[in-house]
């Protein structure tokens, strides 16, 4: 694999000038590389979603020929689509990479977890999430987060420092003049590394043709059973949905983002290929999350409270 090309931008006639995408890539494929040469065991949260996807995809940019020098990390929360996991597990293989996982069911079952009423577990990924940077020592964590996602990741930086308790206080940023990235932190600190923070849903597919990547089949339209709950098309399975009032119907739907199938909502969608997922995306008027997670919508902070205890 080749790192970046510089290609004509449009309405520029400088055969030097790159152009949005490959501005993008440059940026992250550098991010992956500062953080190669500052911290001593970084690693890249990987849950086999579209952003993780491609940020491995860069990462494997950054280091060709040699092999990606970071383990990968998914916190399973025990209700993950059955396809995003297989191609997890099938892309761990693939490129022999070192894959950690922290389950929230094994964190259940112990009882240092309890369910929530609702079924919802993504707001329990925190723990074992911190316990495995803990455990691990892992000084870097590479995240997909995109500041286009929601206000809350707006707000962080590039470099995201966490405390001992891998908390976020939007007060401790750092200013990021001229990509210069400060990593410093003290004994039992690590990083957040966010390389896609620049990025746009738009942007990422728009790379994923490009680069000709491979998706799970999810986020293309396909039939599947789904029943509406708070105004989104949800997955029945174990975590407790449908309810009796709540009735099962087959559509044609396909996924924009993937996590947890108790808070990950389908939307109605004929696009079947790269091309009509990308007119679709170019047309929406809703962010990926504000359309189809609802653990973002409990509260109108709640993606910033759940940082703020060490979440993503």
């Amino acid at each position: 694999m080749t790192t970046t090309s510089a290609t004509v931008s449009e309405g520029t006639d400088s055969p030097y000038a790159l152009s949005h995408l490959d501005a993008l890539e440059s940026e992250a494929v550098h991010i992956f590389r500062e953080v190669a040469g500052e911290f001593e065991r970084p690693v890249i949260l990987f849950s086999g979603g579209k952003d993780s996807i491609v940020m491995l995809h860069l990462a494997l940019k950054a280091f060709a020929p040699a092999p990606v020098p970071f383990s990968l990390l998914h916190v399973d929360t025990g209700h993950n689509f059955p396809e995003v996991l297989e191609y997890r597990d099938r892309t761990v293989a693939e490129h022999g990479l070192r894959l950690h996982v922290a389950s929230v069911q094994e964190y259940i079952d112990a009882g240092k977890l309890r369910e929530r009423p609702d079924g919802t577990r993504n707001p329990l990924q925190t723990v074992p999430l911190t316990e495995a940077i803990q455990q691990h020592r892992f000084d870097a964590v590479f995240g997909g987060g995109r500041r286009d996602e929601e206000k809350a990741r707006a707000k962080e930086r590039v470099f995201s420092l966490r405390d001992e308790f891998s908390a976020w206080d939007p007060r401790r940023q750092r200013p990021e003049l001229w990509q210069l990235y400060n990593g410093r932190h003290a004994p039992g600190e690590h990083v957040r590394v966010f390389p896609l923070s620049n990025w746009t849903e738009l942007d990422v597919w728009q790379y994923i043709a490009r680069e000709k990547i491979e998706l799970p089949d999810i986020y293309y339209a396909h039939e599947r059973e789904v029943f509406q709950r708070s105004g989104m098309w949800l997955t029945a399975g174990e975590w407790g949905g449908p309810k009796e009032h709540e009735q099962v119907e087959t559509r044609l739907i396909r996924y924009r983002t993937v996590g947890d199938m108790s808070c990950t909502g389908a939307v109605d969608s004929d696009a079947t290929t790269l091309d009509a997922v990308i007119a679709e995306i170019a047309a929406s008027r809703l962010t990926e999350r504000g359309a189809t997670r609802a653990d973002d919508k409990m509260s109108e902070a709640a993606m910033e409270d759940r940082k703020r205890e060490g979440y993503f």
